[in-house]
């Protein structure tokens, strides 16, 4: 199955400076001067920060939507934010292996828009039916079944869409950079950083504006804007095409065929032995990476007793390889999912929190909750030049490694900054419910504490440092680790430590709601935030991360990096 965007005319005369692997527009061999590179990428960057505003704009303040005009309590409202966060950052997962399997990452980001326009727009036209039809929407805190139902649809539409947008769009960026030109390298682990910076410049967007005009003007606008920006976005990436590259498959076989071959062979030939050498010793021979003496019960894929096959191999060297790669990734993948709890709180509890705190600016206006988000990524996109320009090279000079640090390094310190945000979290929770309780506020949840909103700043900075260096670090990790024919999905799996992180997040709020809650206690998710122990929470996943990343650390320094990866 062939998964190329464009097809390779096989009688196109050889281009000098082309681009191994990749073509244009045309199908001929992409010349380097002429085709990628940043020019390239900045189309994509743009498309990005366009779709981010339009995805934030609506899943930042949902919570706000989901008490507010659908009547849900904060608990059922917090585990349907977290179910949504997770199935957009599972279900790209999906999209990722339509795209590298049939439809070529190009295809997949044009009918992905196509979905996500359609999700926002019926999304919109949920939240205008009380306006439309008056007399069937009445009741303000029990809003009719047929509204509620077109709202989720309209949701969970935009996370199909997503789902093919989010790995691609990133993948199909990187993609216009040459991993094995040196200089194009160097631009590449770039990329990374500045498409994070977009991504975070576009959420900036979403809450500054969008949230302010959810809350103080209507629903209908602030689900319509997203969709016209999503618009703008589609029509940004196709002015672009005439100059991106497109990567070609030489091997028509589907790559997780083949992949799947290497470990069902390997397990029919767990007894078998050549007659000569080992699989492990041919392997040694011939593959081509530093790391080929890992996982070497997969080498047995190297065997057949079928004497019909040429060479007497089942599986090629490069494809044990690949699945050796895959394989490779899957402990880095387990021991980052309790890291993705954590940032699932910065859009439900975290925005609580706000609430419920003195909002005033002295302007005449008080800060949207849900806006106190953009804190934390404007501290990522204060950090990202900053780390890029300076310390990057700081650190390129030190080490001699094109990204300064490693991916995984990157990866580790941005966890401990993020858990220390979690325990600065926790000791303003707790000054934020003594404080209630001193002014006698407990039982009145709607009077403003008087505590500045100011209090949550440290935790909403500390914690985009700490995504600023996650992020990025598991983007490249993961792009840069996957075999190359399965890169979408590599980011897929970024996506989907986050994803499986907000239904864990979910599952725990929903079990420790009910334990906690039961025989006439107060819950730590009490409606009332004043009786409620967020910094019980808070604590838990203070030890929780610890122990993630206790297991992270661990598979991290025996982790030997691909030969086209950052030691």
């Amino acid at each position: 199955m062939a998964i190329s965007d464009i097809s390779l005319d096989s009688e196109t005369p050889f281009l000098e400076d082309a681009v191994e692997g990749v073509v244009d527009y045309r199908g001929v061999p992409a010349k380097r001067s002429r085709s990628g590179g940043w020019r390239s990428a900045s189309f994509i960057i743009g498309v990005e920060l366009a779709e981010r505003i339009a995805y934030y704009g609506i899943s930042f303040n949902l919570i706000s939507y989901l008490t507010g005009p659908l009547g849900q309590s904060m608990a059922v409202a917090a585990q349907n934010v977290n179910t949504f966060s997770g199935a957009g950052c599972l279900l790209p997962l999906l999209g990722a292996f339509v795209a590298d399997s049939f439809l070529g990452r190009y295809r997949t980001i044009v009918i992905a828009s196509l979905l996500y326009i359609l999700g926002l727009g019926l999304l919109t036209l949920s939240a205008m039916l009380p306006s439309l039809f008056p007399s069937f929407c009445q009741n303000i805190d029990n809003p009719p079944q047929f509204q509620v139902v077109l709202f989720f649809f309209s949701l969970y539409l935009v996370t199909v869409g997503q789902s093919g947008h989010k790995p691609c769009t990133q993948a199909f960026g990187a993609d216009q950079f040459d991993g094995q030109h040196p200089e194009e390298c160097k631009a590449k682990s770039s990329f990374f950083n500045w498409w994070y910076f977009a991504l975070c410049s576009g959420i900036s967007v979403a809450f500054l504006i969008l949230s302010y005009i959810q809350e103080n003007l209507n629903w209908v606008l602030g689900f319509g804007i997203p969709c016209i920006v999503m618009v703008a976005a589609l029509l940004l990436f196709l002015l672009g095409t005439k100059t991106y590259r497109y990567s070609i498959n030489t091997n028509e076989e589907n790559p997780f065929v083949r992949i799947g071959k290497v470990f069902v062979e390997a397990t029919r030939n767990w007894r078998t032995m050549p007659s000569l050498k080992t699989a492990e010793e041919v392997a040694g021979e011939t593959l081509p990476h530093h790391g080929s003496h890992q996982f070497k019960f997969l080498s047995k894929a190297l065997l057949t007793l079928d004497c019909s096959k040429e060479d007497g191999k089942a599986c090629s060297f490069s494809d044990v390889e690949e699945a050796k790669a895959v394989l490779k990734l899957f402990p880095i993948w387990i021991t980052s999912l309790v890291f993705g709890i954590l940032p699932a709180q910065l859009s439900t509890f975290f925005t609580k929190q706000g609430i419920t705190m003195d909002r005033s600016t002295g302007l005449g206006f008080d800060i949207p909750a849900a806006s106190l988000q953009s804190l934390n990524t404007t501290t990522i996109v204060i950090f990202i030049p900053i780390y890029d320009r300076i310390l990057v090279p700081i650190a390129r000079h030190l080490t001699r490694k094109p990204s300064g640090i490693s991916m995984l390094q990157r990866i580790g310190t941005g966890m401990f900054l993020y858990i220390i945000s979690m325990v600065i979290a926790a000791l303003i929770e707790v000054k934020r419910l003594k404080k209630a309780e001193e002014q006698g506020l407990v039982d009145t949840p709607n009077v403003t504490i008087p505590m500045s909103v100011w209090w949550l700043v440290p935790q909403y900075v500390l914690s985009g440092v700490g995504d600023a260096l996650t992020m990025v670090g598991f983007q490249e990790f993961f792009y840069d680790q996957a075999p190359n024919e399965l890169r979408s999905v590599g980011i897929a799996l970024y996506l989907s430590i986050f994803g499986l992180g907000s239904f864990l997040s979910s599952f725990l709020i929903s079990a420790i709601d009910k334990v906690t809650g039961g025989d006439g206690h107060d819950s730590w998710f009490n409606d009332n935030l004043n009786k409620a122990h967020l910094d019980y929470f808070y604590w838990l996943l203070v030890g929780l991360g610890l122990l993630g990343l206790a297991g992270y650390v661990y598979f991290a320094k025996s982790y030997i990096y691909n030969k086209r990866g950052i030691a």
